[in-house]
């Protein structure tokens, strides 16, 4: 499903933010990635959206060679990779259904999505996902005018509404107050289960990824330094990947 082989990643600035990883993640895993702030765990999950482009190794996700796709075969590809942000990345002036609607950019024609001429099924279909998340009543009010929790509901939506193979989200519950934040692990585990969506996310918090991960991968200064069942996620483990005693 995705595999990263000697994938090194170089900013322009030189900063190497991952540095040899080896990693395989297999078809309908939950995987939770830890560690500290600088990492490399958001330069992680986008390189397999491309948003970060590695600079050696080889990236494959679906069979395909990240590195060697043009900008049209990555268009197709980043169809099927739904991408969930901390700042949930919403168009606050527009409806909650239209910020949904995003999410079928990549199927409908340029001019089509310009004058935002989706298809009725398209529109039922971003109305089914907000029903998923619980907050289908919303469709048609502000983005800006929604909790936190409600914004981040309406970003799975959208995402779902691409129908993904992959599912990428990287720090979701960092801004949310924890009985929300379960809210919002709890969807993305269920579409998980029920969806069969390869899901990694990004977590500072390691109790989250000990409640929610079936895999957490331990990252610290661009190396994986863990990579392993939660229960096996020892104190000595966390000293490994923190540099010293991460409290629950």
């Amino acid at each position: 499903m995705i595999e990263f082989r000697n994938v090194v990643v170089v900013y322009p600035n030189g900063f190497k933010a991952l540095k040899g990883i080896n990693l395989h993640i297999s078809e309908g895993e939950f995987v939770a990635i830890i560690g500290p702030s600088g990492a490399g765990k958001s330069t992680l999950i986008r390189t397999i959206n491309g948003l970060v482009r590695i600079t050696e190794g080889d990236l494959i996700v679906e069979g395909k060679h990240v590195q060697k796709l043009k900008d049209n075969e990555l268009r197709l590809l980043r169809r099927k990779i739904g991408m969930i942000f901390q700042s949930f990345n919403l168009v606050k002036r527009m409806s909650v259904l239209r910020n949904v609607l995003v999410g079928r950019l990549g199927y409908v024609s340029t001019l089509k999505s310009l004058f935002n001429l989706f298809p009725k099924e398209d529109i039922e279909f971003a109305l089914s996902n907000l029903e998923k998340v619980g907050i289908r009543e919303k469709a048609y009010v502000r983005a800006d005018q929604l909790s936190g929790g409600q914004q981040q509901r309406v970003a799975i939506a959208r995402a779902l509404t691409q129908q993904p193979d992959i599912m990428l989200a990287d720090e979701p519950v960092a801004s949310l107050d924890p009985p929300t934040a379960k809210v919002v692990m709890d969807y993305l585990k269920k579409f998980n289960e029920e969806l069969k969506i390869t899901t990694l996310v990004n977590l500072h918090d390691v109790e989250l990824a000990r409640a929610y991960a079936r895999r957490i991968i331990g990252i610290r200064a661009g190396e994986i330094v863990f990579d392993g069942k939660p229960e096996e996620l020892t104190r000595d483990v966390l000293i490994r990947i923190y540099g010293k005693w991460q409290e629950s």
